[in-house]
């Protein structure tokens, strides 16, 4: 046997059952765009993991503001002193040892304040009692009350440097609104581009049905001139490899349609790949012109990112005073006032305290400066440093938004021109093809060359549905890079609350 007659014999035992066209399944109602990416704000992974970092820095900004909270102190304590007996049993001398007991309570309150200063404010309230008969009271109830300061006048000293950690923290929140914003911004993009992705899947495993029914078309008509001997088993061969071809094509278009639906999935829900994704809709092309000047004013204004760059940049700058103000001496000046009273009760002692005339006052200055400043020195040195590179890595982002939009800018006009020559393509591929099947039918063509030309349109049909897909994806990337995309879908966002 020939090898042509192998290929003959084995064409010829292919199913006439696989010339028949197959719909692509699809499940549930129609997924609008809108709707995927609703889906997607409330069930993406991403999204979610951002989220919990805005949760964190707003606990941040709680945890800066607690160290300006009050804080209340309450101690109970009661001491008990007996010392031994100077005495013998054995010599009848035997006296007891001095006695002291004490009950001690105290009541505090201190609080940070903006200057940088401490203020203390408390009370204490003690009972002594003891075995000596020479106490005048006793038991002895003594009462005080106190106010003290103790302030920074150097290192440390003034709003700037105290409420440091808090202007940080704040603005570390806003920053973590703009990196979930941009998160978001990133999502619809991704969601765009899936969902774009499996509508021209799914319309490129339409258009191979097609191709697949009308090679089966073109077996039957060869079968059929065969039999009246116009057409050659070569002829019948051919379109046998014709539908085998259109077949393997399914075979392939139905996996990538099962694996656009995982991709879009996976952006817009959580572990539901077995439901499926309904009717999905590409929609018309956008063919409106873009201008550069105008998308890069855009991103310019409205890059979370950016913005983002520029809170971290305040945030070390911050950094960088407090730095240099810790390179100063600790110089600390204290001061407190007091009343003090004894009586022969505690209500007495705690009523009588405020007239009577025992009081205390002290003035306290302390200078404390580590020899060389040299751990200070150098976490201004490093402060500085990080600034500097923030800084630089600023600069390096606003060119990258430069050239990330004067490349998406070209890839939509791009995109725009390859949509235009392929629906001229295949218009001109399809006129070919009616007309080399006409030339064929009547006898002055070969199948071969009907065969090619159907080839040459399905590449075509498939060329101008991957350009109206590249088109949408290039549209949706520079609507990213604009900020655009929250208003083109109408999604809210609000920024945090920063008092």
């Amino acid at each position: 046997m020939t090898r042509y007659a192998r290929i003959l014999s084995f064409a010829l035992s292919l199913p006439v059952a696989a010339f028949a066209q197959s719909e692509p399944e699809t499940t549930g109602p129609m997924l609008r765009l809108e709707d995927a990416i609703a889906r997607a704000l409330q069930k993406n992974f991403a999204l979610q993991i951002q989220a919990f970092a805005a949760e964190e820095a707003e606990a941040q900004v709680d945890l800066a503001r607690s160290s300006f909270d009050p804080s209340l102190s309450v101690t109970a304590q009661k001491d008990l002193g007996q010392q031994a007996s100077p005495g013998s049993i054995l010599d009848g001398t035997e006296i007891e040892g001095p006695r002291n007991e004490n009950d001690i309570l105290r009541i505090s309150a201190q609080q940070q304040i903006a200057t940088g200063a401490q203020i203390q404010v408390g009370g204490n309230l003690r009972r002594s009692e003891t075995n000596s008969t020479n106490d005048l009271i006793n038991p002895a109830y003594n009462s005080d009350a106190f106010v003290s300061v103790r302030q920074p006048l150097l290192k440390g000293f003034g709003p700037e440097a105290t409420r440091a950690a808090l202007n940080q923290a704040r603005l570390g929140l806003e920053r973590a609104s703009f990196e979930y914003r941009d998160a978001v911004l990133t999502v619809v993009r991704n969601v765009e581009s899936a969902y774009y992705q499996l509508a021209f899947a799914r319309e490129q495993l339409k258009l191979r049905n097609f191709s697949l029914e009308l090679a089966g078309q073109l077996l039957e008509e060869n079968e059929a001139k065969r039999e009246s001997g116009v057409a050659t088993d070569l002829d019948v061969l051919q379109a046998q490899f014709g539908v085998a071809n259109a077949e393997r094509d399914i075979v392939l278009a139905e996996d990538a349609v099962r694996d656009r639906e995982d991709e879009l999935l996976a952006l817009i829900d959580q572990f539901v790949f077995q439901q499926g994704v309904g009717e999905v809709d590409l929609g018309e092309p956008n063919l409106e012109a873009v201008s550069f000047d105008h998308s890069y004013k855009l991103a310019r204004v409205n890059r979370p990112d950016f913005a983002a760059s520029e809170l971290t940049i305040r945030q070390l700058e911050i950094g960088e005073r407090v730095a240099r103000n810790n390179k100063k001496p600790q110089l600390d000046l204290g001061a407190s006032m007091g009343l003090n009273n004894i009586q022969d009760s505690g209500g007495s002692a705690v009523d009588e305290l405020w007239s009577g005339d025992g009081y205390s006052w002290g003035l306290e200055l302390a200078l404390t400066m580590p020899w060389g400043l040299r751990d200070e020195k150098a976490r201004h040195a490093q402060a500085v440093a990080q600034l500097g590179r923030e800084r630089t890595r600023l600069l390096q982002l606003e060119q990258s938004i430069l050239v990330d939009v004067r490349s998406a800018v070209r890839t939509v006009e791009t995109s725009l021109e390859a949509l235009r020559i392929s629906q001229l393509s295949t218009k001109l591929s399809s006129e070919q093809y009616e007309l080399e099947k006409a030339r064929f039918d009547a006898g002055l063509s070969t199948f071969r060359e009907v065969q090619e030309a159907q080839e040459d349109l399905d590449n075509a049909r498939v060329q101008e549905l991957q350009a109206e897909v590249s088109l949408a994806i290039a549209h949706a990337e520079l609507a990213r890079l604009e900020g655009t995309s929250l208003d083109r879908f109408a999604i809210e966002y609000e920024m945090p609350d920063m008092n």
